[in-house]
């Protein structure tokens, strides 16, 4: 029986060690390098406005809008895991605050649009993105912004409202008197609080309160967004149990909308069953709706 050397043996899994520890170094190095992306933070008045770049050029750029809970949503913890999603799929990420945030207004009250939309034109002068790909996605009153910015501005290629709102509502203020959003410096008509929505509001129930407002027709008409001036594909994600607001009913007037103009682009409302926030556990539809009615158009 030949009988091996201990040290010899010992000198030889060493060997081996430090190989699987190169490779395994080599491989994570691989894998960081593939995942790798740049954060900047782009000088925009009013407005808090972060980039996140992949490796790769000519990137889709996607706008991320959070909602009524102020701040930037979108640069958060909770929601690194889906903005990451976005980067690896080959999207370059521009996180904006409008309300909220630093250097912005402090409360959701006549926000201009067009301080939102040149954030926007500053990322797109970034030599990675292609400027002629922008989507914006945008969830509760952050989906309004995103759908008024797609009725404004023919560079905006795709929108996704996330329970949004087919009209402007007044800003959020202890005397709700002033509109959500402004354009040129002038207020963008609002659907009011009337005296049939005063008692929902009084027990906070907010469902019920928008519900109350939107049946002044006359203030509702003069309200609308014109989705139907959007430049490009559109995707209305609501929730059917919507405590908040009538997402679903309200979805479904911009398709009417839309169809009744004869809408020349690809558009779609999915409803998810559930409350207010369920439709942020399905983003597997919007990077679906994405990759075939954004990238590929």
């Amino acid at each position: 029986m030949k009988i091996l050397n201990p040290n010899f043996a010992f000198q030889n899994l060493k060997t081996i060690e430090m190989q699987n520890l190169k490779h395994l170094i080599f491989g994570l190095f691989m894998s960081i390098s593939s995942n790798s992306f740049s954060q900047i933070t782009l000088a925009t008045p009013n407005v808090e406005s972060i980039l996140y770049l992949g490796s790769a050029k000519n990137q889709p750029l996607v706008v991320g809008l959070g909602g009524s809970e102020g701040g930037n949503a979108w640069t958060s913890d909770h929601w690194k895991k889906t903005r990451n999603q976005f980067i690896e799929k080959g999207y370059a990420f521009l996180a904006i605050g409008y309300f909220g945030a630093n250097g912005t207004p402090d409360t959701l009250q006549k926000i201009a649009i067009e301080d939102v939309h040149y954030a926007i034109e500053v990322a797109t002068k970034n030599q990675k993105i292609n400027k002629r790909k922008i989507a914006i996605v945008g969830g509760s009153r952050g989906g309004d912004l995103a759908l008024l910015l797609g009725s404004y501005y023919k560079d905006i290629k795709c929108v996704v409202g996330i329970v949004s709102s087919n009209v402007t509502f007044p800003g959020n203020t202890n005397h709700f008197t002033t509109s959500t959003w402004t354009y040129q410096k002038k207020e963008l008509p609002f659907v009011p609080v009337n005296e049939e929505a005063v008692p929902f509001l009084m027990k906070r129930d907010l469902r019920g309160t928008f519900v109350a407002m939107l049946k002044d027709t006359i203030a509702e008409e003069k309200a609308l967004i014109k989705v139907e001036n959007i430049n490009g594909s559109v995707l209305l994600v609501s929730a059917t149990k919507d405590e908040i607001c009538p997402s679903t009913p309200m979805a479904e007037k911009m398709i009417t909308r839309l169809k009744a103009n004869k809408f020349k682009y690809s558009f779609e409302h999915v409803a998810i069953e559930g409350g207010h926030t369920e439709p942020l556990k399905h983003f597997d539809l919007i990077f679906k709706f994405l990759e075939t009615n954004f990238v590929k158009k």
